[in-house]
């Protein structure tokens, strides 16, 4: 049986892993040049909010109510980030916001502008792969076993 950390280096090992994460994304973003889409912006809100819950966490990691609200907030991106897998493995519809449907062909002028300037990433498009996986999938898989050991770190503690 694996043997989980106490509270206080569970949400240290959240904070960290949350940090990586956050950090990852903007190196992909801004080094390595991959535009990322709205969803892909979207799945870092809760990743950037893990960060400021689990240091205050770490800080008064014997309340409950803090366990459980980094609970939500990885639910919710296990929720994005399964969606945007959904969408990229063509399960799901995409978002009005994902599609670029802004171009107007009977106006030249608008067409030659809209050239010139660049077009958003569409959420189907995995344009960063890790061993084949997108960040979708990472993200998902990575929001899950979170929820699990959060919701198992919740259960171990009161018996």
């Amino acid at each position: 049986m694996i043997r989980l950390p106490n509270r206080k280096n569970f949400y240290l090992i959240i904070l960290i892993i949350s940090m990586i994460s956050i950090i990852s994304a903007l190196y992909i973003e801004y080094i390595l040049q991959y535009e990322p889409c709205k969803l892909c912006i979207y799945q870092r809100l809760p990743y950037m909010a893990a960060i400021f819950i689990s240091f205050i966490g770490f800080n008064y990691f014997s309340n409950d109510k803090i366990l459980i609200i980094l609970i939500m907030i990885f639910v919710l991106s296990a929720i994005i980030s399964g969606y945007h897998f959904g969408i990229e493995n063509n399960l799901f519809d995409e978002l009005s916001a994902c599609v670029n449907d802004s171009l107007d062909i009977s106006n030249k002028s608008k067409l030659l502008e809209s050239l010139n300037q660049s077009m958003p990433v569409n959420c189907k498009d995995a344009t960063f792969k890790i061993l084949g996986v997108s960040l979708a999938a990472i993200n998902t898989i990575l929001s899950v076993l979170i929820v699990i050991f959060s919701i198992r770190t919740l259960t171990y503690e009161k018996n």
